[in-house]
C-alpha cells in the first residue's frame, strides 16, 4: 500500500532545544466498507497504474465490459483497458464512470457475488455437470474452474445488457470423457472450462449470439453454424464468431 509521510511543525520557545520528531507514516484512505465480503474484500481504491492480486480479482468481475468485440487481459495491471472496462461496469450500474474502482463500485460488486466468487446469477454447478472435482480436462482442475469464474462474470454481464432477464445455461466444463461422451470437437472449449452452451430462454437464440459480441467472449456458435441449431455456443477461448442463421 502507498504511503505518505506526516508530521508537525514544532515551535521553537528560547532557551528550549527543539525536539526531534520522527516522521510517522499514514496510509492512504482505504474504500470505506461496512463489513469484509464472504468471498473477497477490496482494500484499496484502485485506478491506472495499481497492480496486484486486488488487481487480478476486480480485471475477473470487469471482464464482461471489454468494449465490442474486444477481451479483457487478466494480468493484475490496471492499464487504459482494465480503466475502460471499469468505467463501462460504473456506467452500466448508474456510478460515476471515472475508471477508478472504489467503495462505490467495489459496493456494487459486493451486491453481485455470493461468497464462493461467483456471481449472484450464476453457479459453479451450472458451468459443470460432467463431474465434481473439475478433473481430467485439457487443463489442472483448478485452471478449469479459474476460468469458469471468468465466463460466469460474462454471462452476468450479458444477463444485465439484456435486462437482467435470466441466460439458461445447459453446460460447460467437460472433462476428456465427458466430451467424448456427447460427441464434442477433441480440442473443445469446454475441455478448458471456458466455455458455456445456452439455451433459447426468452431472449432467443440469436439474441444472445449477438449480445454475446459485447461480453469479452471470443467465441460465439449459434444457428446456421453444424451442430449449432438447438444452442448458442460462447467462449472466453478461440476466435470464431459464426451464427450465418442471425447474420453472423
Amino acid at each position: 500500500m502507498r504511503s505518505r509521510l506526516a508530521g508537525g511543525a514544532v515551535a521553537l520557545v528560547a532557551g528550549a532545544v527543539a525536539p526531534f520528531v520522527v516522521p510517522v507514516a499514514v496510509a492512504d484512505p482505504v474504500p470505506a466498507t461496512s463489513a469484509g465480503d464472504g468471498c473477497y474484500t477490496w482494500e484499496r481504491t484502485l485506478s491506472e497504474g495499481d497492480a496486484g492480486a486486488d488487481v487480478t480479482n476486480l480485471q475477473i468481475r470487469v471482464s464482461g465490459y471489454p468494449g465490442s468485440g474486444g477481451k479483457l487481459a487478466i494480468d493484475g495491471q490496471y492499464g487504459p483497458a482494465t480503466r475502460d472496462a471499469v468505467a463501462r461496469f460504473q456506467e452500466a450500474y448508474g456510478l460515476g464512470a471515472d475508471g477508478v474502482a472504489d467503495a462505490d463500485t467495489f459496493s456494487k460488486i459486493y451486491e453481485l457475488q455470493d461468497d464462493d466468487c461467483s456471481p449472484a446469477n450464476f453457479d459453479y454447478a451450472e458451468l459443470n455437470n460432467c463431474n465434481s472435482d473439475w478433473s481430467g480436462g485439457k487443463v489442472p482442475a483448478d485452471e478449469a474452474k479459474a476460468n469458469a469464474l471468468v465466463v460466469m462474470w460474462k454471462l452476468q454481464a450479458m444477463r444485465h445488457a439484456m435486462g437482467d432477464a435470466p441466460i439458461v445455461v445447459n453446460g460447460g466444463f467437460r472433462s476428456v470423457s465427458c466430451n467424448d461422451s456427447v460427441g464434442g470437437a477433441p480440442n473443445s472449449r469446454h475441455l478448458y472450462g471456458d466455455a458455456a452452451d445456452l439455451g433459447a430462454g426468452s431472449q432467443g437464440f440469436c439474441a444472445l449470439a449477438l449480445q454475446a459480441r459485447e461480453h469479452g467472449l471470443s467465441e460465439i456458435l449459434g444457428p446456421g453454424f453444424p451442430g449449432h441449431d438447438d444452442h448458442v455456443h460462447v467462449a472466453s477461448g478461440g476466435s470464431t464468431w459464426s451464427a450465418p442463421d442471425c447474420g453472423m
